[in-house]
This record gives C-alpha cells, structure tokens and sequence, in this order.
C-alpha cells in the first residue's frame, strides 16, 4: 500500500498489531474521533470500540498512572502523549514509574508500555508545543528511544516496539505526518500490507558519500539529504545516516561512516546544551579520533525556547541550508 508520511503507518501498525494481541489497549487525549490530533491512532476507534480505544481527560499524570498499573497487571497500553511538550505533566509517572518499576520489582512488573508523541518546530506554534526532547528519555535508564524518518520505519518500528517488553517512546515529526493541515517534508512511498519489524538500534545510511558524514533523525535527515544533493553540486559527496533509534544507538555504523569520510557534522532540531549532538560527538571521538580530519561540527537549536515569530523561528532550528553552509566548510 501506498503511504503518505508517517501517521497513517502508525496507526497501521497498531491497528495491525492490535487484531493480533488483544491485550493492547490506546488510550489518551483525542485518541478517538481526532485520532491523537496528529494521526497516529486515526481510524483505531472505528475498527475498536470503546473499550479498547479510550478518550482520558487532559490529566497526564492520570492516563500515564494507569498505563503503568495496566501493564503491570497484563494490558500493553499505547498511550498518546499529545505533544512532547507536555511530559512534565506525567513526569512523575513516566520517569519513577514506567521506566523503572520492571527494575525495582526484581522482574516481578514488566512495563511494555508504547508512548507516543508529536514533536517539532517549523510551523509556528511556539515555545510550548515546538521541541522535540528525545535526549531527556535517552537520558534516563529504563526507556527505548524511536524517531522514524519515512513511512516505512514508522511502521516497522511501531509493530517492533509493540512486540517489545519494555517502555518504548515512538517520537514523531509534525511534519513528516503527512496531515493536510501541517506543512508536510517527509516522504510517500509504498509499504508492506502485512506487519514487520524494523531492528531498533540500527541506523539506515539514507545517501552513502565519502567527503563528509551527517548524522540526524527525524525531520533533520530529509533536510540534510537536500543539503546533500547542493553539497553534490560543488563536487562533495556527503553521506546521511538516519540513526532511527538513540536507545538503542547504532555506534558501529556511525563510527565507521566517520572512519571513512574523516568528517562529520550532527545536526539536531534538539537544544545543542547536553544532548544527541554532544553525546554523539564523544562517541566518535573516543573511537574514531585519529582518523578524523578536522574537528566533528554541531548544528542545533541554541539555548533559547523556540519562538512563536515565524523569521526567528527559521533562525533556530537548522534549515537545508544551514546544513550546507556548515557542511560545505567542513570540507
């Protein structure tokens, strides 16, 4: 079947995954009729009630509370975290609790817990509802951390992650949803009818180069991809790698990726302070540091929150050509 961005593969997903174990259940706000607002649980209300697809109140410290006590019991909840942004209302509950009750109770309470989230800037809904905060769940032990870039691994990392014990958080792009009313950059493509399973902790290279490598997930991979394609244009052959997934990360390729081109720029749509871009710097760094060229480049959102202010906006988070111009004097 043929797919427009990553929502509708989401919601496939689960909608597949959902026929097979009827122990999962969905549950958040406006999981029913508006499907999650952004798309992920569009169309599982109609296929199964009620009793499996559950509208909560606007109380995130509620509905994540019950995800942990259901999967303690049994259930496999997907729970809808609307925007990422709000995680600080079931802090509590995601941080002390989903990631960590399998562990204190000695293997007594399993979490397998499915969160999922809108993340992303670049359509001017400002400081509160723009960033994308995977590095606070990387951060912490006790959850898997998955950013699908393409329909195909939306899919295949959801069905993954269904199948998984453990707390995963699926962090989606608002942009890469495919939803009419957003600005759309990510891609259509054909996908798989039937379920499969994308690894978690391996990294897909998007564009294979040998001047410069660079590294991203979500939205910023497309974006560095057209700046891959100007790159080629002054001669330099740049290669992409998606990471997918940051727990569990691919350090393999993307040490071997460095090996070979000698170069590398990360690029996060996250705040550059204490997160991917530095962690991933020292990853290189400690296996890779002799054969680097030149020192690894970081390209991501300064300090500041985003702003509502559409020019200021676009000053922040990297853009295609951000990307090039860095790109292009690293090489």
């Amino acid at each position: 079947m043929k797919i427009k961005g990553i929502a509708q593969a989401i919601a496939n997903a689960i909608a597949q995954e959902m026929e097979r174990n009827d122990r999962i259940v969905v549950l958040g706000e406006d999981v029913t009729y508006w499907g999650a607002v952004f798309g992920f649980t569009q169309g599982l209300f109609e296929k199964f009630g009620r009793r499996r697809v559950i509208d909560t109140p606007i109380t995130e410290q509620t509905f994540m509370g019950i995800s942990v006590g259901a999967a303690a019991v049994g259930l496999h909840p997907v729970v809808s975290l609307m925007f990422v942004d709000f995680l600080g209302a079931g802090f509590d509950q995601m941080f002390n609790h989903m990631a960590k009750n399998y562990y204190m109770s000695g293997g007594q309470f399993p979490m397998p817990v499915t969160v999922i989230t809108a993340i992303g800037g670049g359509y001017g809904d400002s400081a509160q509802h723009s960033q994308v905060l995977y590095s606070l769940f990387a951060h912490l032990p006790g959850f898997k951390v998955v950013i699908p870039s393409t329909p195909y691994d939306a899919k295949g990392l959801t069905v993954k992650a269904l199948r998984d014990p453990n707390p995963v958080v699926i962090f989606g792009h608002k942009l890469l949803t495919g939803l009419p009313f957003l600005p759309f950059e990510g891609t259509e493509e054909e996908i798989p009818d039937e379920p499969y399973e994308v690894e978690f902790g391996k990294a897909a290279i998007r564009r294979e180069g040998s001047d410069i490598t660079i590294i991203g997930v979500g939205l910023m991979v497309h974006r560095s991809l057209k700046a891959a394609e100007m790159l080629q244009k002054d001669g330099i052959s740049a290669e992409v790698i998606d990471l997918r997934t940051l727990v569990p990360l691919d350090e393999e390729t993307i040490i071997k990726s460095a090996k070979k081109t000698g170069r590398v720029l990360i690029v996060d749509e996250d705040y550059m302070s204490y997160g991917m871009t530095g962690e991933i710097t020292f990853r290189i760094q400690s296996k890779a540091l002799k054969d680097l060229k030149v020192p690894i480049e970081r390209l991501a959102v300064p300090d500041v929150p985003i702003p509502f202010s559409k020019p200021l906006e676009e000053a922040v988070i990297p853009s295609v050509n951000a990307i090039y111009e860095k790109a292009k004097k690293l090489v």
